[in-house]
């Protein structure tokens, strides 16, 4: 070794050892100031191992003071080695300071889409805090704001809301992949584990239990009344079956399939009374204008759709006039259409000399898409009155009101597809699975709610569902009907949303 280089060792040896012994061979008074080191941010992503938040708050419901917890979790969802391969966001209400807890009622309720969170019925009409709309359900100016919800039924029962995998803050865990929880018999499955370990944890299993879906959610209900039945033994006390379908021959229109068509005019018909469309004698007495829209659809309507080409002339120009009066419509566009005016079509030509579309979820609410060359309305002004109010009340609610902590986006409607349905058939249907469930359970009751105004899941297409289920005719007297004067998620409106409250409180104390 040279001895520039033994030097050059020797040093760097000498600078080590005093360095270690926190000397330093250089100037420390000429050195820059030491660079803190700042601290590493990571993100907060919650699992079911992180521990629930819980809180405590009051609230006045009919002059009432109600105490109750709220806690906000998430649940696994265990695979047959006791490993987990999703995990499940819930919030759960429970009232507090009752002598007898167990026998207090627990609701379990859940959007559809599918793919939706649990937010429309949390924030929308059940839960203890609602998003302010305006009275009849319309979008107010930004910024939204929360208030609290006197309309709530947690002064009846326990609440608990829960959010399918790949919605709201449910993921699946790391290797797992969402799109096993993509269909039909997959997401009740799921949702059927979650609640079985879920009253189990609560200590509810002898609690009175209920089930309340919404559109697909009804789909959903029907098919987990079946399965915790046959699954687990769990038996329930009662569907809440909101603004949703059993069979979907009732909303998918196809070569030979005239129900849509059939089951929609009444909702048809209540639209055009709102919007002051109808003759003066149905325009006076909106109950006389349902009775005829139902009349004809189930009669003379029915027939002339199933006749198709075999149609004489006569009862055609009958059937058209009668579509028209109902409607609002021209009867040369009812003629041109063949008798069939879908929907959609519907919301975009009743109001075209006003330059408005309707709404699909509640076609009172109208909008403007500024093109008059479609027959097809570019969005939907209901759905768009709602997702802002609703996304930005819902993300400051968990955060910064029950402090739950997660830097993944809440997915208010997430990407689900493509959707594996059990059907053998184009029209998956639910209706036998509801009609195994109510013949084994006797006691289990079905409280189906509707608005007139929905022109997404009309609720006539629920009646037809009913009406058609292989039930023994004792157990009929178990379903109950209501229908409100707005659309599909009736509780932004005022007046329905006092409805509800009513409705639910009779269904739950039989």
């Amino acid at each position: 070794m040279t001895f520039k280089r033994t030097c050059f060792a020797v040093a760097t040896l000498l600078t080590v050892a005093m360095t270690a012994h926190g000397a330093d061979s250089s100037d420390k008074t000429n050195a820059p100031p030491a660079k803190k080191e700042e601290p590493r941010v990571l993100a907060v992503v919650p699992d079911a191992t992180t521990k629930p938040v819980v809180q405590t708050n009051t609230l006045t419901i009919g002059g009432e003071s109600v105490t109750y917890t709220v806690e906000a979790g998430m649940l696994p969802l265990l695979k047959a080695d006791a490993t987990s391969r999703a995990s499940v966001f819930y919030t759960a209400y429970t009232r507090q300071g009752l002598t007898n807890a167990a026998a207090r009622p627990l609701m379990i309720c859940f959007n559809g889409g599918p793919g939706s969170s649990s937010v429309w019925l949390h924030l929308g009409g059940l839960g203890p805090r609602r998003v302010k709309l305006n009275d009849d359900g319309t979008m107010p100016p930004p910024p939204f704001s929360l208030v609290n919800n006197e309309f709530s039924i947690l002064h009846t029962a326990d609440l608990l809301f829960v959010d399918p995998v790949a919605t709201g803050f449910s993921r699946p865990t790391k290797d797992e992949k969402a799109e096993q929880f993509f269909g039909q018999s997959q997401d009740v499955e799921s949702l059927g584990d979650f609640i079985r370990l879920w009253v189990t944890r609560h200590q509810r299993w002898l609690s009175p239990k209920y089930l309340c879906g919404e559109s697909y959610g009804v789909f959903r209900a029907a098919g987990l009344a079946e399965h915790l039945h046959s699954r687990y033994g769990m038996y329930l006390n009662g569907l809440v079956l909101l603004s949703g379908v059993l069979d979907f021959a009732t909303l998918r229109e196809g070569p030979g399939n005239d129900l849509p068509s059939i089951v929609f005019l009444p909702a048809l018909t209540a639209t055009a009374h709102f919007h002051k469309r109808l003759p003066a004698d149905l325009q006076a007495n909106l109950p006389k204008a349902l009775a005829e829209a139902r009349e004809f659809a189930q009669g003379d309507y029915a027939i002339a759709l199933l006749r198709g080409a075999a149609l004489p002339a006569a009862d055609r120009a009958k059937a058209v006039a009668k579509l028209a009066r109902l409607t609002g419509l021209p009867a040369a566009f009812i003629d041109d259409h063949d008798l069939q005016v879908d929907s959609t079509t519907f919301r975009e030509m009743l109001l075209r000399d006003q330059g408005l579309i309707l709404g699909r979820y509640d076609a009172r609410i109208t909008g403007r898409d500024g093109d008059k060359s479609s027959h097809y309305p570019r969005f939907d002004p209901s759905y768009a009155a709602t997702l802002g109010p609703f996304a930005a009340t819902m993300n400051a609610y968990l955060r910064e009101e029950l402090k739950f902590e997660n830097d993944l986006p809440y997915e208010i409607l997430a990407g689900v597809g493509p959707w594996n349905y059990d059907a053998r058939s184009s029209y998956p249907s639910v209706a036998d699975r509801l009609s195994s469930a109510m013949s084994q359970n006797p006691y289990l009751r079905v409280l189906v709610l509707g608005g007139l105004r929905d022109l997404a899941c009309p609720i006539d297409g629920v009646h037809y569902s009913m009406d058609h289920l292989a039930l023994d005719a004792s157990l009929r007297k178990n379903i109950v009907y209501a229908e409100f004067e707005s659309g599909h998620m009736m509780y932004v409106n005022l007046p329905d949303l006092k409805k509800l409250q009513h409705d639910l409180e009779k269904f739950l104390k039989p």
